[in-house]
């Protein structure tokens, strides 16, 4: 186990020698200084795992090494140590951050716990964070990768509608990302530690999905045994993806546009409101202006909806986005597959660049892992990939054979 490193900041000399003699026997590695000033040099300059500071001291104070180590590593805990205890002194310690306080004579086992409770409570903040920001490059913008003006101009206007509690409408073909920026959407913006709920409305029937979405009452139909919360309540404080929201009957489109107007559902088999305060992003694979216009879907849901439109362009409108997604997928599906290939040939990225993507990103995501399936060797080769990508170079090749 690597020796933790420790600033001991103590003005008695003797004092100071003795217990950093206790610590070091104790498996940490001690630094010491004698006046407040000279500790605020070292945190300033190198990294401690923990302090300890004694409250008085010749020059300056406890509580001025304490203010510049929160100011300069403010996850590096404090224990303050002083002869001179009493409860004014405490509260002013913990209050300015210290980690644990103690009075003199202190007993060096004692201080030792201290310390190692202070550097796992920081290793722990510390992992808490990194996986919060995992989780965030899995969801938020790190995941949606581009090199194309058309899809900047769609993380444009995701940074100016994240901020805000606007209803936004995402439409875009199969497979090109909406739940992505859905997700983008909700993590860059206020609500980003309550939950991201979403439910595709085609995938259930009208009653089950009313059931899924407004939630039901103990008896309201056979089988509800209990009384359950559905996805709005689910969603409340955080962001609620309706997927596919086209797919919804008329009659659930009125319970959807009555749920945006008054920030209120009903359960199904209660006639009590219930307030949520979910923010709604729906999406839509579908032309929604022409399913108006043929009496499919609802107006006013429609223009409800439409607070804040964001079309996200297909793949083949953006060829410069093919080999950095690709690049992408490939280093994520090397680990699920096992593959030893690291790069692609320079003649199955110029297939992948020609193919037209009717699949979107999704289909590329799926042709770059079964492409690493077929490759044996260092690199993925035109012939690894998907047959119907791969003869899109073929007529080129005949060209070339016919010309020689």
């Amino acid at each position: 186990m690597d020796e933790k490193k420790i600033l001991l900041v103590e003005d008695d000399g003797a004092q100071s020698a003795l217990l950093a003699l206790e610590l070091k026997r104790l498996g940490f590695r001690v630094e010491t200084a004698r006046e407040a000033p000279a500790a605020c040099a070292r945190v300033e300059k190198e990294l401690f795992d923990a302090v300890v500071t004694d409250l008085r001291l010749g020059t300056g104070d406890g509580l001025t090494v304490l203010a510049s180590v929160k100011s300069s590593q403010p996850e590096t805990g404090v224990v303050v140590i002083t002869g001179h205890g009493s409860i004014d002194n405490a509260v002013a310690a913990m209050k300015a951050g210290a980690f644990d306080y103690m009075t003199k004579p202190v007993e060096p086992e004692e201080l030792a716990l201290s310390l190692r409770k202070s550097i796992e409570h920081r290793d722990l903040v510390g992992e808490v964070r990194r996986l919060r920001a995992e989780v965030r490059e899995r969801q938020g913008f790190a995941k949606i990768i581009s090199a194309s003006p058309a899809m900047e101009r769609v993380l444009e206007l995701v940074a100016k509608v994240a901020s805000t509690d606007a209803t936004v409408l995402v439409t875009g073909e199969s497979g090109t990302g909406k739940e992505l920026v859905a997700r983008a959407i909700h993590e860059n913006s206020p609500r980003r530690d309550g939950s991201f709920v979403a439910i595709n409305c085609g995938a259930l029937p009208e009653g089950l999905l009313e059931s899924e979405l407004f939630g039901h009452v103990k008896g309201s139909f056979t089988g509800a045994d209990r009384n359950k919360r559905g996805l709005f309540e689910e969603a409340s404080g955080g962001t609620l993806f309706l997927d596919e929201i086209t797919e919804t009957t008329p009659g659930l489109q009125v319970k959807l546009l009555r749920a945006l107007q008054e920030g209120e559902i009903r359960r199904v088999g209660d006639n009590h409101p219930v307030k949520i305060s979910a923010r709604v992003v729906a999406a839509s694979n579908r032309d929604l202006l022409k399913l108006v216009a043929e009496g499919k879907f609802r107006d006013d849901l429609y223009y409800r909806l439409k607070v804040f439109p964001i079309a996200i362009p297909p793949l083949r409108e953006r060829p410069e986005d093919v080999p950095i997604l690709a690049e992408s997928f490939l280093k994520r599906a090397r680990v699920r597959t096992g593959s030893s290939a690291s790069r692609f040939s320079p003649a199955a990225i110029k297939a992948m660049g020609a193919y037209a993507w009717p699949g979107n990103v999704r289909e590329l995501e799926h042709a770059v892992e079964r492409s690493l399936i077929m490759a044996s060797g260092p690199r993925v080769e035109l012939a690894d990939l998907p047959p119907e990508i791969a003869a899109v170079s073929a007529p080129t090749r005949r060209k070339k054979s016919r010309a020689a």
